[in-house]
């Protein structure tokens, strides 16, 4: 197939879509609604490569960017900082200045496409970066025009990141007033931009019900708006232009129904929210626009082939119902599960929507479900606990205040907890895990190595030797007067975009601009939510074995067995971590866990520190192969040899055979869902390490 047959013209708005005849039939078809707008979440190694692809997939007929972002990226660190090691490339594109930004989007004129940046603490920084690039491509041009023209959005929601993804830098009150000032700015000089997509996607990772996703997710909705509102950067007339800019990311699982009708109960809910609480009249300012990356937590590492149908199930949740629809999707990939996909399985992806856009007859049609006494009574089911829900949380004080007390937290990681519960009892099925696990060989993943894509080692290099000569080369002087204003504007209030685009016209880098903040603002360390959370209702003979065998080797070793939960580096997805955590505690453990983002080194002082029996590390970045064998090394430099240390994450089956042979006692993955038995190997390995018999 030549390039110019794979691609699709671009949709016609839906006013001007002519009704079409079928061929040879004089059928006349109803018109067809505009689609959606079609990412695909991709972004790794360099700003080249990423750069590349990105062009490969607008050629195929992606219809927008989503760009992914390297974790020192998102966290505010240079890729020469310690807690950068291992990391650069890994999970996105490293973006340490401005350079590499012109380098992710050369080629691609930034005035004609919608860009969807998921970015959070550092949102003002990447925001303005992006800026910078699009007046460069268009010299001469007066700024404002081509501000005028920007479309796209920043994620931003910085209150989810204490929740579930874990890349926030500074206190909740400076992190809201970072993402205040960004919306004021882009309200005022960017009019198509998105400053905020209030994210719920990654709360039903964490663990959310729909109730919960609801909730929490218009909870920090109104905790943004109160604050543009209040900090009078936004005249009053024009509030209903930051409504009319807010967007939403969501989640959708494979029980469609339910999410279809979720999705239902948001639109109801944010219309009157932003009517009754913020007075806005305008209908298409009240619209609850929103975009989806369907679920990722339900994607299996076994028989993962039956991953593209839950995908579709998921896909079909937030496009069947007009009234509800997405206005933009990214899918993943059928084997994120296993590592990081190719081109190949995101193409994959892609042409999931477009059968369904394209060959489908969805579009042209009104809303499936109005009228369905099923789903209206959902619906009103749905409504009626999230406003229960919303008032609990506004009666703490808001979704800040739900925060720092550790509330919201504490519920995720309890319904994430009965949620694995009913998996491992077999109350809730997922194909292939706990029930129809008898298969044929897939082709699929007939070779493991080959079914994913390994990120490049030289990326890390590469990102170093740039980040050198990009200093070299820039004027200090600008640099260091460019910092001292952003540290003084930090300290008087005043709004922060203007201090950071003259940083980044100044060649500031990504760790300078959050390492001065850090030094005015201060960091934070969030609640694990792990004290408080609810285990296991019912332990059952299996974990009352455990149990035993936990309490008995504990007696023999002098006292009770003590478990280190780690999370090395700087991925902050603590949900696998948590679940290990709660259940090592109802199987008899005492628990050490103390967050996210720490250095190898910091978790070896723990576990000496603490006397411990075990370490265990979390790890989904891809990283391992860089910070456990440091783990490794520090335990057998304080004379830890019989602490075995045991790995969770998505870890190859090659990488994993090499972690054994340097010391690591046991890898488990997303196949080894039964916390349980992932317990009695815990103790097995410390009664191994320990010679009991």
């Amino acid at each position: 197939m030549t390039q110019q047959q794979d691609q699709v013209p671009p949709a016609a708005p839906a006013a001007e879509t002519a009704a079409e005849t079928a061929p040879g039939t004089g059928e006349v078809r109803p018109e067809r609604d505009r689609p959606w707008v079609m990412r695909t979440y991709a972004g790794h190694s360099s700003a080249s490569e990423s750069n590349a692809l990105y062009r490969r997939n607008l050629a195929k007929g992606q219809t927008g960017l989503s760009v992914a972002f390297d974790l020192p990226t998102q966290t505010g660190y240079d890729p020469d900082s310690v807690l950068a090691k291992g990391e650069v490339g890994k999970v996105g594109v490293p973006v340490p200045h401005l350079g590499d930004m012109r380098q992710l989007f050369a080629d691609i004129p930034l005035t004609g496409m919608n860009t969807s940046m998921t970015i959070n603490a550092t949102a003002m920084w990447l925001l303005a970066l992006y800026q910078v690039v699009a007046e460069e491509q268009n010299p001469g041009v007066d700024p404002r025009e081509v501000h005028a023209q920007l479309a796209g959005t920043t994620q931003n929601d910085i209150i989810k990141e204490y929740l579930s993804r874990g890349t926030y830098v500074f206190p909740p009150e400076h992190s809201l007033r970072l993402t205040t000032d960004t919306i004021a700015y882009t309200v005022n000089h960017i009019p198509k931009w998105n400053p905020i997509n209030i994210c719920s996607y990654h709360l039903q990772e964490a663990g959310a019900t729909p109730t919960q996703e609801l909730a929490f997710a218009l909870c920090t909705a109104i905790s943004v708006l109160d604050s543009v509102r209040d900090s009078g950067q936004v005249e009053a007339d024009d509030m209903a232009k930051v409504v009319g800019r807010m967007s939403f990311f969501v989640n959708a699982g494979v029980r469609f129904v339910e999410e279809m009708c979720k999705m239902r109960a948001f639109v109801e809910l944010w219309d009157e929210i932003t009517r009754e609480r913020y007075g806005v009249t305008d209908e298409k300012m009240r619209r609850f626009r929103y975009g989806v990356q369907v679920n990722s937590l339900g994607l299996t590492e076994a028989q993962p082939e039956n991953n593209v149908q839950r995908i579709v199930l998921e896909m079909l949740g937030v496009t069947l119902s007009k009234n509800a629809r997405a206005r933009a999707v990214q899918l993943p990939a059928w084997n994120e599960a296993l590592g990081l996909p190719r081109p190949w399985d995101q193409q994959w992806s892609l042409r999931l929507q477009q059968v369904l856009a394209f060959e489908s007859d969805l579009l042209e049609h009104a809303d499936l479900f109005d009228g369905s006494h099923v789903v209206e009574a959902k619906v009103a089911d749905l409504v009626a606990s999230a406003r229960a829900e919303i008032d609990r949380v506004q009666a703490m004080g808001g979704a800040v205040a739900a925060v720092e007390t550790g509330y919201m937290k504490q519920a995720l990681v309890s319904s994430h907890a009965a949620r694995r519960g009913r998996i491992e009892s077999g109350d809730e099925v997922v194909v292939g895990v706990n029930k129809f696990q008898t298969t044929e060989e897939s082709p699929l993943t007939a070779d493991l190595d080959t079914a994913i894509q390994v990120a490049d080692p030289e990326a890390e290099r590469a990102a170093l030797r740039g980040l050198e000569e990009w200093r070299a080369k820039r004027d200090q002087g600008e640099v260091d007067n460019s910092l001292a204003r952003l540290a003084a504007d930090a300290k008087s209030g005043v709004n922060l975009m203007d201090a950071t685009l003259a940083a980044a016209r100044a060649g500031v880098t990504t760790g300078e601009w959050a390492g001065t903040l850090r030094e005015v603002f201060g960091e934070y360390r969030a609640p694990t939510g792990v004290s408080g959370a609810v285990g296991v209702a019912e332990p059952g003979e299996a974990l009352t074995e455990v149990r035993e065998t936990v309490r008995a080797t504990g007696e023999e070793l002098g006292g009770r067995l003590r478990l280190l939960v780690g999370k090395p580096g700087l991925d902050g997805h603590s949900n696998g971590a948590e679940q290990v955590a709660v259940r090592a505690r109802d199987a008899g453990f005492e628990v050490i866990y103390q967050g996210i983002r720490l250095t190898p080194a910091e978790i070896v002082a723990a576990a000496v520190a603490e006397d411990v029996h075990c370490v265990g590390l979390s790890i989904l970045s891809g990283s391992h192969m860089e910070l456990v064998p440091a783990v490794l090394d520090g335990l057998r430099a304080e004379g830890l040899d019989d602490v075995p240390v045991v790995l969770g994450g998505i870890i190859p089956t090659s990488d994993a055979a090499r972690l054994k042979e340097l010391g690591v006692a046991a890898v488990f993955t997303p196949k080894d869902f039964g916390l349980t038995e992932i317990m009695a190997g815990i103790v097995a390995e410390i009664r191994t390490a320990r010679g009991l018999a």
